[in-house]
């Protein structure tokens, strides 16, 4: 585990509950790795802490830490190690991917944007694609933030360029542009999102090639779209309120144009934490046995299973079935 902050507390939380039995925490301050593991340390699950250089030993390392990861996934995975990485930087899910050679070669397995968004909307793609005959089109929409990593990246990604896949051509457009209306599941409601740079949908093409559209947006304020280009006016809270993604999926079935809503609403870190944990546990157990690098939601991977796994941690899914 590298990274013991808000949502890297989580994955051993989550972790210890799953019945995994030895885990090794590693962070930038000792003292915070420390007071982790001596949280969570018990007679059913060990867990230490130690430093950077020592985590090479174990099976599965879970990159809970702020970008970027490619460089200590590419350490890694030279001596075996499989990774899973939490990173929603566009640039680093980039160089994340063009580590699959190598991955494939060391026979490791490299899990690329392994939390919510993105994440479990992989998860969610396959899972409410079953409903359709054909999808070809998908929209994603993300609200709050975890712990201080996480709140910085919502405010870089409000200043930079967004991506979209439309009509078999990648597309630009300047983030905190494309108002939509989006509502997410109670108790977070209705929010204001724009277009931002988040790596959905490059990792959801990787997911689904069939798919024409797709796009991703974020919930931002007024302030957080004029601040967005400063450097932040504010230290980030510790950690965010309550979060929510949803995932909007069009396609086809018996003949028909379907439209499909799926969300969950929880606390962004706690999310993210609960399916990199599952995500490590599955590849720590022979779950996953796709090697290379892969991306949650393709269809190599066990997403029923992971979802499942997912959901007994206490996440609920909402779907809107329409007034």
């Amino acid at each position: 585990m590298l990274g013991a902050g808000v949502t890297g507390s989580r994955v051993v939380e989550q972790l210890s509950l799953s019945g995994v039995q030895r885990i090794a925490v590693c962070d930038k301050v000792l003292s915070r790795a420390q007071r982790l593991a001596a949280l969570h340390n018990n007679s059913m699950c060990q867990v230490i802490a130690v430093a950077q250089s020592d985590i090479a030993q174990c099976d599965v390392v879970v990159l809970a830490c702020g970008a970027a990861h490619a460089g200590l996934a590419a350490q890694f995975i030279r001596t075996g190690v499989h990774v899973v990485s939490l990173s929603d930087d566009v640039s680093d899910c980039m160089n994340l991917l063009a580590l699959n050679e190598q991955a494939t070669d060391m026979n490791a397995v490299v899990l690329v944007g392994a939390a919510s968004s993105p994440g479990v909307t992989g998860m969610l793609l396959r899972s409410v694609a079953k409903n359709f005959d054909v999808v070809d089109e998908v929209h994603v929409a993300l609200h709050g933030t975890g712990g201080p990593d996480c709140a910085r990246q919502h405010h870089r990604a409000l200043s930079g360029q967004s991506i979209g896949w439309h009509d078999n051509e990648w597309l630009r457009r300047p983030s905190g542009s494309g108002r939509e209306l989006c509502w997410f599941p109670e108790p977070v409601g209705a929010y204001d999102c724009y277009r931002a740079e988040l790596p959905d949908p490059v990792l959801l093409k990787k997911a689904m090639p069939e798919l024409e559209r797709i796009t991703a947006r974020v919930s931002a304020t007024r302030r957080d779209r004029v601040t967005a280009r400063l450097p932040m006016l504010a230290p980030p809270h510790a950690e965010g309120g309550m979060g929510a993604v949803r995932i909007e999926v069009r396609g086809f079935k018996d003949g028909a144009r379907v439209v499909e809503i799926a969300g969950i609403a929880e606390r962004t870190a706690q999310l993210a934490g609960v399916v990199s944990a599952t995500c490590a546990k599955g590849i720590a157990t022979g779950l996953i046995t796709a090697r290379g690098v892969r991306v949650l939601g393709e269809s190599e991977l066990p997403n029923d299973e992971l979802l499942a796994h997912v959901l007994s941690a206490g996440v609920r899914i909402h779907q809107f079935v329409g007034a």
